[in-house]
C-alpha cells in the first residue's frame, strides 16, 4: 500500500510539473536543428513557420544547420540532446530512409525522439535539367541517354536520401543509365547543376521552381499523380512517355528528444498549428509544391513508421544496398 502511494506521488509530481513547465515555456531562445546545409530544400520550407513560431512563443527560434552523412551528424546531436524542450529537429524523409541504406546508426529513428507534428507533405518532384543538355522533354533526356558514349550524371544531396531514390527510380522506369554523383546537401547540388557538373535531377518543387522560371534550369516531367498548378503545363511523367512513375515527394516534419515532457510537445504542436494558420506560412509552403499537414504526435508517429517501411522498400526495389 505505502509503495503504491509513493508511485502515485511520483506520478503525480511528474505530470504537475510537465505541466508547470508548459505554462512557463519558453523563457530562452529555442534551438532548431536542421541536418543539412544551408540553402537547401529544408531550410526553404521551415524558416517561414520558425519566425512565426518565435513570434508566439516570444522566444527566438535560431536554426542551427549542422550538415554531414546525409543529415545523421546534426539527427544524432539532436538525439542526444537535453529533453527540456530547447532543442528540436526539423526532418525531411532522408529520416526515415537511414535506417533502410546504412547498416548501424548511432540512433533509433522510432524510439529516440519525439514526434511534435508534420508541417507539410510534398506533392511531387519536378525533373529538371540544366539548359545547355539539348533535351527539351523527358523522351529526348532517354534518347540522348541512349547515344554511344553518353555519360550523363545526376546530382543529389547525399547517398539515400528522397531525391536519390527519385532519380534511381526515373533510371528504372526510363530504362536509362544517368550516373549519380552525391554532393553535402540540396544547396551545393543545386549550385552543381546550375554550373553544369551534372546534367540532371529529380528536386522538390519549392528548390527549383525560381529557377525554372527564370530560364536557369528547364522542367521536363513533373512526379506526383497529376498536374502541379504552379507549372500547369508541365506534363506528368506518365504524360511524359513513363508509365507508372509517382513519386509524391518528401515531406517535413519537427521532433524533439525522447523524454521530452509531454506538455510541452502539446504546447509546440499548438503553436505549429497557429503558424500553419497564418496565410502568408499557408502560402509560402504550398507555393513550394506541399500541401499542410500540422497532424496530431499520434499521426506523425504513426506516419514516420509508414515511411520507415515505405522507403525500405523503395531502396530494395531501386538496388541501393545498406552501407
Amino acid at each position: 500500500m505505502i509503495a503504491r502511494r509513493i508511485a502515485a506521488a511520483v506520478l503525480l509530481l511528474a505530470l504537475c510539473g510537465g505541466a508547470h513547465a508548459a505554462d512557463v515555456y519558453p523563457t530562452r531562445p529555442i534551438r532548431v536543428i536542421a541536418p543539412f546545409p544551408p540553402g537547401g530544400t529544408l531550410d526553404t520550407v521551415i524558416r517561414p513557420p520558425a519566425d512565426q513560431i518565435s513570434q508566439q512563443l516570444g522566444q527566438a527560434l535560431v536554426i542551427e544547420n549542422r550538415g554531414g552523412a546525409n543529415g545523421i551528424i546534426g539527427t544524432d546531436l539532436a538525439a542526444k540532446a537535453a529533453p527540456d524542450g530547447y532543442t528540436l529537429l526539423m526532418v525531411t524523409g532522408s529520416f526515415a530512409i537511414n535506417p533502410s541504406v546504412y547498416r548501424k546508426l548511432p540512433y533509433d529513428v522510432l524510439r529516440d525522439f519525439a514526434p511534435i507534428s508534420n508541417l507539410a507533405r510534398g506533392l511531387g518532384y519536378v525533373v529538371v535539367v540544366n539548359p545547355k543538355v539539348s533535351a527539351h522533354s523527358v523522351k529526348d533526356l532517354i534518347a540522348l541517354d541512349a547515344k554511344p558514349g553518353s555519360d550523363l550524371t545526376f546530382g543529389s544531396p547525399g547517398f539515400g536520401n528522397p531525391i536519390h531514390l527519385a532519380c534511381e527510380m526515373f533510371n528504372q522506369h526510363a530504362g536509362t543509365h544517368i550516373r549519380h554523383i552525391p554532393y553535402k546537401g540540396a544547396g551545393p547540388m543545386i549550385t552543381a547543376l546550375l554550373a553544369g557538373e551534372v546534367q540532371m535531377t529529380v528536386m522538390p518543387p519549392i528548390a527549383v521552381v525560381d529557377h525554372i522560371r527564370a530560364g536557369t534550369l528547364r522542367a521536363l516531367a513533373f512526379t506526383g499523380p497529376k498536374r502541379w498548378a504552379e507549372l500547369p503545363d508541365l506534363p506528368i511523367m506518365s504524360e511524359a512517355g513513363v508509365s507508372d512513375y509517382v513519386y509524391e515527394g518528401t515531406w517535413v516534419g519537427m521532433l524533439a528528444p525522447r523524454g521530452t515532457p509531454r506538455a510541452i510537445v502539446d504546447r509546440l504542436h499548438d503553436e505549429v498549428v497557429k503558424a500553419l494558420a497564418v496565410p502568408r506560412i499557408a502560402a509560402a509552403i504550398t507555393r513550394g509544391g506541399y500541401v499542410l499537414d500540422g497532424g496530431s504526435p499520434e499521426q506523425f508517429a504513426e506516419f514516420l513508421r509508414d515511411q520507415v517501411a515505405r522507403y525500405a522498400e523503395l531502396a530494395r526495389a531501386v538496388g541501393i544496398q545498406p552501407e
